[in-house]
């Protein structure tokens, strides 16, 4: 695995002008969590860029079995950056993670399954570059306790914006609570969080990203949403894993808790992480045309046919929770079927209303949500697209739209007509093992890999909550 020498000498420097002490290396297990190992500055040196430091695989789920475990961490230093959250000062590196021996990349480091998509899009000639945009929506809490035990199941979440603490009487009550799904664009003193945003997007921007908008969302109890530039398919991911840990961490530093649980409260909105995308050739936006519905090209045509189609397959990957199917449900903007519309926010895909300006002519698709290794859902999304391009589907002729108006408001019988996306995170695991065909073109994928995705997440975390009494089946049935 080969960096530029120029990179890895600003690295250095980099470390030598800020007096840094420690080299953070942050990676991606395979169901999208970061982990990180950390070494003393004193190990920074260019052979690290190439060999690596190693660590045990068979400790993270997914990755390697117990007797072949060993595998090394290949810091990027493109990826370089002051972590601010440290004590001492610390650099911070993202890394791709390769076989111990050979150096070879690792067939299941989400990084590298991201980046050979990318490469299979140039290599179909379809396109040179893809941009991509993920909507971060997350709560804000000020108390969460849980517990789950074989004689017991209980959660308590609270927040100042809430307003079941609106009769509270213990101190100063003043009244600034936010009715239950009332909080879109709430204006202090009714937003509580305005401040502790503010510092999330100033630690974001930092960090060389840039931020187009910050905002309470719809949620009452503290539900906020940042909103980044686009960026091509090689940062995107790092850059979301990166947005979600300075998040978390200027909430922590608060005393504040941030989730990105699709569904933490019953009745409430819900989280998605909606991904803006569209492609380009030679500079040319691929999705733009000025007499197609929406300024869409037939080639967005394709791409939506595509992506639709293989809707249920990639909602394991981009909706890969048993938390995400109580969010995609009716009656809280969150798309329950496989369709398409201008603006239309009950819509899977929505076309945003962007004038006629070429560039800024995109998709949106809505179903994923903030549990989701953003690497392989972006694989999947892509992979998909390309698979409808590459076979020219037509989304109006299989029957996906468009619609403009809200499909809640249709009759029953004309709602029944629409193709349904995955209820349950059984019916995604069911949709990939049947149809992951188009997720192998190019190697971008594996079957083990996938056999592994869908065996974890029904064992591990399908069954696990199946198998469980649920806290409200006692109100239901106990007395029976």
């Amino acid at each position: 695995m080969l960096f530029d020498k120029k990179e890895i000498k600003k690295a250095i420097l980099l470390a030598k002008e800020k007096n840094v002490a420690m080299v953070d290396l942050k990676f991606c297990g395979l169901f999208g969590r970061w982990h990180h190992l950390t070494l003393p500055v004193s190990r920074l040196s260019e052979k690290l860029f190439e060999t690596g430091e190693s660590f045990d695989g068979s400790s993270i789920p997914g990755f390697k079995t117990l007797e072949s475990g060993d595998m090394s961490l290949i810091p990027d230093p493109s990826t370089a950056w002051i972590d601010p959250f440290w004590e001492k000062p610390t650099l911070s590196f993202i890394c791709s993670i390769v076989e111990v021996e050979k150096k070879e990349p690792f067939i299941r480091d989400p990084r590298g399954i991201a980046k050979r998509a990318g490469e299979y899009l140039q290599g179909t000639g379809i396109a040179d570059q893809s941009l991509w945009g993920p909507e971060f929506e997350y709560y804000i809490f000020d108390h969460i306790a849980y517990k789950t035990d074989i004689n017991m199941s209980m959660y308590v979440i609270d927040s100042e914006e809430a307003d079941w603490n609106s009769g509270l009487h213990e101190g100063a009550n003043l009244g600034n609570k936010i009715p239950r799904q009332g909080g879109y664009h709430a204006i202090p003193p009714l937003d509580a969080t305005y401040n502790l945003r503010a510092e999330m997007v100033g630690r974001i921007e930092e960090a060389g990203i840039p931020v187009r908008y910050h905002h309470h969302e719809v949620g009452g109890p503290g539900q906020s949403e940042i909103e980044i530039a686009l960026a091509e398919l090689s940062n995107i991911g790092d850059i979301t894993m990166l947005v979600k840990y300075i998040i978390k961490m200027v909430a922590n530093k608060h005393s504040k808790s941030v989730t990105f649980m699709p569904k933490p409260l019953f009745n409430e909105a819900g989280s998605g992480m909606h991904v803006h995308q569209h492609l380009f050739k030679n500079g040319k936006p691929l999705f733009y045309d000025k007499n197609g519905y929406g300024y869409l090209s037939k080639e967005a045509y394709h791409y939506i046919g595509g992506l639709l189609y293989h809707g249920p397959a990639v909602l394991a990957f981009t909706n890969p929770s048993t938390n995400s199917y109580k969010r995609l449900v009716p009656g809280f903007e969150a798309p329950v079927t496989a369709i398409f519309g201008l603006a239309n926010r009950s819509a899977a895909i929505r076309i945003p209303k962007v004038g006629n300006e070429p560039k800024a002519v995109r998709i949106e698709f809505r179903p994923p949500d903030g549990t989701c290794n953003i690497y392989l859902a972006l694989a999947a999304m892509l992979m998909a697209g390309i698979d409808g391009m590459k076979k020219k589907m037509e989304p109006d002729k299989m029957g996906f739209g468009p619609y403009d108006g809200n499909v809640f408001n249709l009759s029953p019988q004309d709602r029944a007509k629409l193709k349904k996306l995955p209820a349950s995170l059984k019916e995604a695991m069911d949709a990939l093992e049947k149809d992951h065909n188009f997720l192998l073109e190019g190697g971008v994928f594996d079957k083990s890999t996938i056999q592994t995705w869908i065996d974890y997440k029904i064992d591990k975390e399908f069954n696990a909550v199946r198998n469980r009494p649920h806290p409200y089946e006692m109100s239901l049935y106990y007395d029976m």
